[in-house]
């Protein structure tokens, strides 16, 4: 546990495929990815979530294409950011996670944090659209209302967080909605290090997918879903090979962090975001933050 701290494919069928990415992961705007094509062309659609004993209700509304595409969320007619109007705390045990990325996809999505209302949008590197070199396997995104601060080091790793909330993959057997927002339950963690950057990658199912009244912990899903762990960790080391660069590594020896430790870098990186939108901390980084 670590000490001073509390932490809390294919084209479908009529789809026309994209070429594949150049070796820095970017496509060239003017082409749009089966995901692009596949998902982002409804004007608006609505995403049910139920956090605490609350119910809300979030539209999720897709304005513009490629370089332009941003995906804004709203409820009963006003803006909202999916990062800090979201809670983290969907009561009983469970964490609201909203979905970038869904899984067989390669789109690299991100929420803006850097933009007002932080949208969704596909990232880019030198004017192009960026997209991983394979499928993502997973289900990807975010925890809202948690940030990695990159000016602490943490005790036992000695690296600085990567300025992001913390990021999510999903196991469950369902892909997922782009920008739905989904009852999870926290299983273990990797303490991926990426050019030096803490970044780490919280593994959670779906409260509905049918394995998880059985998965409470990283035993569980060894058991259930045996290798499961391992393939995680090979997609997230390599994944960046094909483009050139090194393989990405692990604190803590490679090992999946139990749920304990799990649920207390969940609430360090949640205090770390209490401080940024307070005011506490300053926000040199110019993050968007209302």
């Amino acid at each position: 546990m670590p000490s001073a701290h509390r932490r809390i494919g294919s084209a479908a069928d009529g789809e026309q495929p994209h070429p594949p990415p150049a070796r820095d992961g970017t496509q060239a705007a003017g082409f749009r990815a089966p995901l692009a094509a596949a998902r982002l062309t409804a004007a608006s659609r609505v995403v049910a979530l139920r956090a605490a004993s609350t119910d809300s209700t979030y539209s999720v509304a897709t304005e513009g294409e490629d370089l332009e595409m941003r995906m804004k969320f709203s409820t009963g007619g006003a803006p909202i950011s999916p990062w800090h109007d979201i809670p983290l705390d969907a009561g009983d045990g469970l964490l609201n996670f909203i979905c970038e990325i869904p899984k067989e996809t390669s789109a690299k999505m991100e929420v803006a944090t850097d933009e007002p209302k932080n949208p969704i949008k596909q990232d880019t590197k030198k004017g192009k659209l960026r997209f991983y070199p394979y499928n993502i396997n997973w289900n990807y995104g975010l925890l809202p209302q948690t940030w990695e601060d990159p000016a602490v080091a943490h005790p036992e790793l000695e690296v600085m967080g990567d300025n992001d909330p913390v990021d999510v993959v999903e196991v469950g057997s369902t892909q997922l909605e782009m920008g739905g927002v989904y009852k999870v339950k926290p299983i273990g963690c990797l303490a991926m290090i990426d050019d030096g950057e803490l970044d780490w990658k919280v593994i959670t199912i779906s409260v509905d997918d049918p394995k998880a009244a059985a998965i409470n912990d990283v035993e569980d899903l060894e058991r259930e879903m045996p290798g499961e762990i391992e393939k995680i960790l090979v997609w997230f080391r390599d994944y960046k090979i094909p483009d050139g660069k090194p393989a990405n590594a692990f604190g803590y020896d490679n090992k999946c962090m139990d749920k304990a430790f799990t649920l207390d870098v969940i609430a360090e990186t949640s205090e770390f975001y209490q401080a940024l939108k307070s005011g506490k901390r300053p926000n040199d980084e110019e993050l968007a933050l209302s």
